[in-house]
């Protein structure tokens, strides 16, 4: 079996299932010469099923990217969850003191700074959109990409084989596509365990996510749609192990001392996961005929939970350098049209990484005088309306400069 097409999407992850969309909906493409290339597709859920264990806070510009793509309508939005506020504190301030930063997307007049969603129904509704567009799904393992001056080739499991004129690697860390197209990337472990799990609390989440910063790693609560949170806790990996694996009550009286009992005391809910943290760069994120989006080409630390909305905005901004080539006469996979890409989201996402790895090292650091410079810088901000608008709107993902389908 083979075929040929403009551009095939190589992964079905929430950064490939929505590009696949985007380009079949709004790159002034045929929608059947898209292709979208995966191994499995994200399971339906059933319903009136507990929440899942993967969930992204989507920011504003992400929903309106999912817009775009005709996905966000596809939601089952009764199992979304609006945040309201967030209140990040460092383990020395209180988690209701002056110390603990503390804003609202009331301060910027939006009715909420985003929601918290289940990857997979992310996923789901991207690939729906996709398919009901007219887009061709693949699913089979990409084994060799071979990049000629014309097209790229794809040979895949099961003898399965195609070109394109675009191929775009949406498949994760360990990216086939960045690893065919000989792209280097620059990988730094943290030596920490991020643990997700899916808690019960006995005091009411409030919309809020809560974020508390420990010497071994950041703890985040957000909340969900049934009333419980999911809990991401990055931990050392000498610690991380036994948490994962000890008992329910250990894990139980570990969780409510990491938090402070913030929201009251914790029981689990699910079972436990977890993930190594690592961050990843690729050195480019192109090459002719071969574009890197999501965690092929970036991957940041989860403190702030902005993985899923850069691989977003990855999607959107190739997307619309694909979409203006036809317009300038170029080809789609020229590498001077995939390099206007590049340029748009590299820096950006560049800056992202180094601004979660000071965070992390930074918070975690802080002892003794330099826990009271924090707690006092956390309070000044605390005390500026200016700068606490400011971090709303970067929770919104609305600041800095924006790909044009994540803008109002």
């Amino acid at each position: 079996m083979s075929g040929r097409f403009e551009v095939i999407v190589v992964g079905a992850g929430l950064a490939g299932a929505c590009a696949a969309a985007l380009l079949a909906r709004r790159a002034q493409l045929p929608a059947a010469s898209i292709a979208l290339l995966a191994p499995e597709l994200p399971a339906a859920v059933a319903h009136g099923a507990a929440p899942e264990l993967r969930v992204a806070a989507i920011s504003r510009a992400s929903e309106r990217i999912l817009r775009a793509a005709d996905a966000w309508e596809r939601l089952d939005h009764s199992r979304l969850c609006a945040y309201e506020r967030m209140r990040v504190w460092h383990e020395s301030a209180a988690p209701d003191g002056e110390a603990a930063l503390s804003f609202d997307a009331a301060d910027i007049g939006e009715p909420n700074l985003g929601f918290i969603a289940e990857m997979s129904a992310l996923q789901r509704a991207c690939l729906d959109s996709f398919r009901e567009a007219g887009g061709q799904i693949m699913q089979s393992t990409l084994e060799r990409l071979s990049i000629g001056e014309h097209c790229a080739w794809l040979e895949c499991a099961g003898g399965l084989s195609a070109e394109a004129r675009v191929v775009v690697g949406a498949d994760g860390a360990q990216s086939a596509v960045r690893e065919g197209a000989a792209l280097a990337a620059r990988v730094r472990d943290y030596r920490q365990l991020a643990i997700v799990a899916t808690i019960a609390t006995s005091r009411p989440h409030a919309h809020t996510a809560w974020q508390r910063f420990l010497a071994t790693g950041p703890l985040a609560f957000l909340p969900l749609f049934d009333g419980s949170c999911s809990i991401v806790w990055s931990i050392d990996e000498a610690l991380a192990g036994m948490l994962r694996d000890c008992g329910e009550r250990q894990f139980e009286a570990a969780l409510d001392e990491a938090s402070a009992s913030a929201l009251g005391r914790t029981r689990l809910a699910s079972e436990r996961a977890s993930f190594p943290l690592r961050s990843l760069a690729a050195q480019s994120y192109v090459a002719p005929r071969c574009a890197l989006i999501g965690d092929a080409a970036h991957v940041i630390h989860p403190l702030a939970g902005q993985g899923a909305n850069l691989g977003l905005l990855d999607a959107a901004a190739l997307c619309e350098a694909i979409a203006a080539a036809p317009g300038l006469r170029e080809d789609p996979g020229a590498l001077r049209v995939l390099r206007r890409y590049e340029q748009q989201r590299r820096t950006h996402n560049l800056a992202m990484d180094a601004a979660m790895s000071v965070f992390q090292s930074g918070f975690a650091a802080a002892r003794g005088p330099a826990a009271w410079l924090v707690n006092g810088a956390l309070a000044a901000v605390n005390r500026s309306p200016a700068v606490k608008r400011g971090f709303a709107r970067q929770a919104l993902g609305i600041a800095g400069e924006l790909p044009r389908l994540a803008r109002a």
